[in-house]
């Protein structure tokens, strides 16, 4: 039977779209013939990133809670009704067979009315703290994707399957010629290759670390491929050179990762998983703005395990040069991350939580 229907929704940032596209290629692998519906928040990025992937997606009116008090705040129970309305038009007109859930503000409304409308529902959680929209998701799902041990603290054990977090197949087996790399973004192939990631929407702390190092990688005979992220990308486009690319956003992420030597970045469960997969050496500089500290927890699992280095955002100041230097100078050092991230990568990660997608098609 190819003529199933898929209703999928995550978004907000990278780390919950790109697994739900991950899913929705590997089903579309499987069977060819199915259709496929995405649903996000309207304005945030899945609104582009979804069609430039290859599918359709429907935006509803939702966002989530701000901390203080502000106008945003009081149209959120006007936005919650407006998507559970949209949301149960949407299901009805699609009659999907499973819902798929990755996380952000969208797929809470989408997921309840699915669960609702008795369709079965699937849960991907990438990180180790889950977030809000899952866990009241939780007790409507058939099944919990996770990708870190002890979730049940945050969901009915017997919901849960550890499966690692979906990564993009471009990534799974790097083939990407390192040739084809250094043209694509216009480098040197002589020199090493610094790789800067704070994510989809970017990290000011890292961009403001890279925009003072600039004269130190220099003289360290670096060039950079700096994924500045959009929010920021006006402010920093006036430092792109020959030997700096600035960008807000990375489409090529296989020819990033190719041509990187060292790679900076934060430690979202999804950049985790990816880089595990890369393997290559890896200074984490955890985001401290999250819920539980999570991206601390997730790097410190890797630190654990001699494969990266974290540096915390307070330490910067005082220890990034010489930690950096140590790192670039010691070939050993590098070698041994390189190994020893490999070892944590979970390649099959999609295809084990699309195979409890298909049980529950049966």
């Amino acid at each position: 039977m190819g003529n199933y229907r898929f209703i999928l929704s995550g978004g907000g940032t990278g780390g919950h779209i790109y697994p739900a596209v991950a899913i929705a290629n590997e089903l579309k692998r499987r069977h060819p013939d199915a259709e496929f519906l995405f649903v996000g928040a309207k304005d945030k990025m899945e609104m582009e990133k979804v069609p430039q992937a290859g599918y359709e997606i429907k935006g509803l009116w939702i966002s989530g809670l701000q901390r203080k008090l502000t106008l945003k705040n009081l149209m959120f129970p006007f936005k919650v009704i407006s998507s559970l309305l949209g949301a149960r038009k949407i299901v009805k007109q699609f009659k999907p067979q499973v819902a798929i859930g990755t996380g952000g503000f969208a797929s809470g409304p989408l997921l309840k009315v699915a669960a609702g409308a008795g369709v079965p529902c699937v849960l991907q959680e990438q990180n180790s703290f889950a977030g809000i929209t899952n866990k009241l998701l939780a007790g409507r799902a058939e099944k919990i994707c996770v990708a870190y041990d002890g979730m049940e603290k945050f969901f009915p054990k017997e919901k849960i399957v550890k499966t690692g977090n979906p990564i993009r197949m471009d990534l799974v087996d790097l083939k990407a010629d390192k040739n084809e790399a250094i043209t694509f973004f216009g480098l040197d192939a002589n020199k090493k290759t610094l790789l800067v990631l704070g994510g989809s929407l970017g990290a000011r702390r890292i961009n403001q670390l890279v925009e003072k190092e600039l004269d130190f990688f220099e003289k360290q005979g670096l060039q950079l491929v700096w994924q500045c992220g959009k929010l920021y990308h006006e402010e920093y486009k006036k430092y792109d050179t020959e030997k700096v690319k600035v960008l807000p956003f990375v489409n090529r992420m296989d020819l990033a990762y190719t041509v990187a030597d060292v790679i900076i970045s934060r430690a979202g469960a999804g950049s985790v998983s990816e880089l595990c997969l890369v393997g290559k050496p890896v200074i984490f500089i955890p985001s401290p703005n999250v819920a539980e500290d999570h991206q601390t927890k997730n790097a410190s699992a890797l630190v654990a395990e001699n494969a990266a280095i974290m540096m915390k955002e307070s330490e910067l100041e005082e220890n990034f040069e010489s930690g950096f230097t140590e790192l670039l100078e010691s070939e050993k050092t590098q070698k041994n991350l390189r190994q020893n991230i490999k070892k944590l990568a979970m390649p099959k990660a999609t295809e084990h939580i699309v195979d409890e997608i298909e049980k529950l098609l049966k």
